[in-house]
C-alpha cells in the first residue's frame, strides 16, 4: 500500500533480526525508509566480523534460553537468571531509577571498541537522514558515534526496562516514540527529558488500518464482530456506540468470513506444543468447519512441519489448507505480509502478549497464553488493564471454554475495548513526527492522536 496521505520525510528505518518483535514493528515504517528497505543492524551488507559475532552470540543465546526455558526446573531457573537482566522494575513507589545497570555499561563498553561504528559511517556517507530504530542498540551507537541527523527510538512493549535509555539520559539526544502513557512516565523515571517523549503509538501495518480514515480497519472490524457476537447480545446493547465508531461503516447481516481463530508461537517456537493442544481440543469443531484455525509457524520451517505432522497425527490432515492453514515464509518480510493478509479475516488472536499485543487496536481480542519475560508480563497488565485480552483457560478444554465465550459477547466486548483503547494511529504518528524539525516537536505532541 502507497503512503499516500501524509508528506513525509525519508529516514533510515533500523531493526534488528532478533526474534519478531522489532522487525515486525519496523516492518510497516518501509514505506518511510530510504530505498523502502528496512536495515537489519546485526546483518546488514559489509557488518565487520567482529561486528557480526556479538550480535551472532547475542542472538543464539536469546533464541536458546526462550527454547530452554520449557524445560522442567533446569530451564526455569535459567531463564529466571536471564530474565533478571533485562528486568523491569516495579512501577510503584514513583522514583528515580535512572542509575545505569551493569548490562547497559558493559553494551557502552563495546561501543568504545568500535562496535556499531561501521553502520553508523555507512549511514551518515550515503544520505543525511533521520535515523528510526526499533531497538536501543542502534539509537544508542549512532549516539555514541556522531550521527549528525536526529534519532527516534521505537519503543515495542507497554513497559520497558532501564536498558532501553542511555547510562547519562539527561543528556542524551535520542527521541523516544512511546506505544502508551506507562511508557511515557517510566522514560521520565529513566531520566529522559520529556521534551524527547512522544505518545505516538504502536505502528500498525497499513494494509490492516487503509488511510487515516482507517477504511480498511472499520470494514474488517465490522465483518469480525458479526463472528464474535452470534447470538448479538453485546451487539444490540452498544449499537448505538458501534454504528458511531463504524461510520460510514456498517455492520453487515453476515460476516465474510467463517469464525477463524489465529494462533501465533513464539518466535523460536517456545509455545509450539500448545498451539496444538487448542487444535486437539478443537478437533471436532474443525472437522465440522466450526471453526477455521491460522497456526503461524513465522520462518522456522521446523515449526511448520511440526504442524502439518501433528495435524495429520490428530485425524485433520484433510482440513490442511482448507479450514486449518499454516502461515509460514522463508524470510520475515513475507511472513509479516502473509500473517497481515490472515489478519484480516481473524476473528480471535492468541498469543503470548508479546508485541502482537498492540494489535487489538485492530478490534481484535487477543487470548493471552503464559508471558515469557518480564516486558510480557507488563504487556498482559497492559491488556487486562484496557479490557482488550483473556488469559487462556486449560487449553485440553478450549472446545468448551472458547464457545461459551463467544456466546456470551465477552469477545465482542474485547474487541470493542481494543479498539477503542489501542493506539490506531502508530504508523502515520511516526510519518508525521520526522517530518518535523527538532524545533517544532512541542507544536506537534498534543496534535498526535492516540
Amino acid at each position: 500500500m502507497k503512503f499516500k496521505a501524509l508528506n513525509h520525510q525519508r529516514a533510515w528505518v533500523v531493526a534488528v533480526d532478533m526474534g519478531y518483535g522489532h522487525q515486525r514493528a519496523a516492518y510497516p515504517l518501509e514505506v518511510l525508509a530510504h530505498g523502502h528497505k528496512v536495515i537489519n543492524a546485526n546483518n546488514y551488507r559489509g557488518i565487520p566480523a567482529h561486528d557480526r559475532k556479538i550480535w551472532h552470540q547475542s542472538r543464539q543465546f536469546y533464541e536458546f534460553i526462550s527454547r530452554f526455558k520449557n524445560v522442567p526446573i533446569v530451564g526455569e531457573a535459567a531463564f529466571g537468571v536471564f530474565d533478571r537482566f533485562q528486568e523491569i522494575p516495579e512501577f510503584y513507589p514513583k522514583r528515580d531509577q535512572s542509575a545505569p545497570t551493569f548490562q547497559l555499561k558493559e553494551m557502552y563498553r563495546m561501543m568504545k571498541k568500535g562496535w556499531g561504528k561501521d553502520l553508523i559511517n555507512k549511514l551518515e556517507k550515503t544520505k543525511h537522514l533521520p535515523l528510526v530504530s526499533t531497538f536501543f542498540l542502534p539509537a544508542f551507537m549512532a549516539e555514541f558515534h556522531g550521527y549528525s541527523e536526529e534519532i527516534y527510538c521505537v519503543i515495542c512493549d507497554a513497559d520497558i526496562s532501564r536498558t532501553w535509555v542511555p547510562p547519562d539520559p539527561e543528556k542524551s539526544r535520542i527521541n523516544y516514540l512511546a506505544p502508551c502513557y506507562r511508557v511515557v512516565d517510566r522514560l521520565k523515571f529513566y531520566g529522559v527529558d520529556p521534551d524527547r517523549i512522544f505518545l505516538t503509538g504502536f505502528p500498525l501495518p497499513l494494509e490492516n488500518i487503509g488511510n487515516d480514515k482507517l477504511d480498511i480497519l472499520k470494514n474488517d472490524f465490522a465483518n469480525r464482530l458479526i463472528n464474535l457476537d452470534p447470538r448479538k447480545r453485546y451487539l444490540t446493547r452498544y449499537h448505538e456506540t458501534i454504528h458511531e465508531e463504524l461510520e460510514p461503516s456498517e455492520l453487515p447481516k453476515k460476516s465474510n468470513h467463517p469464525l477463524t481463530l489465529t494462533l501465533a508461537v513464539g518466535g523460536a517456537g517456545a509455545q509450539k506444543e500448545l498451539a496444538m493442544q487448542f487444535v486437539n481440543s478443537l478437533k471436532n469443531e474443525i472437522a465440522h468447519d466450526k471453526i477455521s484455525i491460522n497456526l503461524v509457524a513465522g520462518v522456522h520451517n521446523a515449526v511448520n512441519s511440526y504442524f502439518r505432522q501433528e495435524v495429520k497425527k490428530v485425524g485433520l490432515g484433510k482440513n490442511l489448507e482448507k479450514n486449518i492453514k499454516i502461515i509460514f515464509a522463508q524470510n520475515k518480510e513475507k511472513y509479516f505480509q502473509k500473517f497481515n493478509k490472515s489478519l484480516r479475516t481473524t476473528d480471535i488472536l492468541w498469543t503470548k502478549p508479546s508485541e502482537l499485543s498492540f494489535y487489538v487496536a485492530l478490534g481484535m481480542p487477543i487470548i493471552m497464553a503464559p508471558p515469557i519475560g518480564s516486558q510480557e508480563k507488563f504487556n498482559q497488565t497492559w491488556l487486562r488493564a484496557i479490557g482488550a485480552g483473556i488469559n487462556q483457560e486449560d487449553p485440553k478444554y478450549t472446545n468448551e471454554w472458547l464457545f461459551d465465550w463467544i456466546k456470551s459477547g465477552w469477545f465482542a466486548r474485547s474487541a470493542m475495548q481494543g479498539y477503542l483503547e489501542g493506539p490506531r494511529y502508530g504508523t502515520y504518528n511516526v510519518a508525521k513526527l520526522i517530518s518535523k524539525k527538532v524545533r517544532e516537536m512541542k507544536v506537534l505532541k498534543p496534535a498526535l492522536q492516540y
